[in-house]
């Protein structure tokens, strides 16, 4: 009787090493334990150290390599069938670095929360409630062109450009741009109705051929 290994993937798993073994990105079960020690330390991919980023394979990638060690063992997959490796290089952890981080999300959740909560109250009127708090807190009548403005219009900029994750040809960051992730949907949404409504014809030929009126 063939021994039998349950691999199962996730949609994204992150690791921190160039070499990748079969333990760092699937979880295993085997009837044969010694086979799935072996296979815990099955190299996958050697990813180049210098290039953090992501790396699409699928479980046939996995189930050739395996075979490979083990033509006759029986493979079942379960999970996902294309799967993510993010290379992040490890970091060292810097512990004043990390409640800094705290501290701002906390803060900028804080003010955020309030700005929003004045904002409604003044139906929405930024204008007037900049003047309120520049009087509140100065003592003096603001003339529309203060501190609040400037980096209110400033950082409204700055946030869209995070939010949409590119300026022209430049990317922030790796990561696909809001707008490349709704085409993908769109996309998506497509070929679903497109492969239903051939669907729906087929059957309605073949009811029509069956049952002709």
């Amino acid at each position: 009787m063939n021994d039998t290994l349950y691999i199962q993937l996730d949609a994204n798993v992150e690791v921190h090493h160039p070499h990748v073994y079969l333990q760092d990105i699937a979880k295993m079960s085997c009837t044969n334990p010694k086979l799935l020690n072996r296979l815990r330390v099955l190299p996958v991919i050697h990813l180049d150290p210098q290039k953090p980023g992501r790396y699409v394979m699928s479980v046939m990638d996995l189930i050739e390599l395996i075979r490979q060690k083990s033509p006759d063992l029986t493979i079942t997959p379960i999970g996902e069938t294309t799967f993510i490796i993010t290379y992040e290089k490890a970091a060292p952890q810097h512990l004043l670095f990390r409640y800094v981080k705290i501290a701002a999300v906390c803060l900028a959740s804080f003010f955020g929360a309030a700005f929003s909560i004045m904002t409604f109250n003044t139906d929405a009127d930024v204008g007037t409630l900049f003047s309120q708090i520049y009087t509140q807190v100065t003592g003096k009548s603001s003339s529309g062109f203060t501190i609040l403005e400037i980096s209110y219009s400033v950082g409204l900029g700055l946030g869209v450009l995070f939010f949409f994750n590119h300026f022209g040809h430049m990317k922030i960051t790796s990561d696909p741009t809001p707008m490349q992730v709704q085409m993908r949907k769109y996309e998506d949404d497509v070929n679903l109705t497109i492969v239903e409504e051939i669907s729906r014809k087929n059957a309605n030929q073949e009811n029509t051929r069956h049952f002709p009126s």
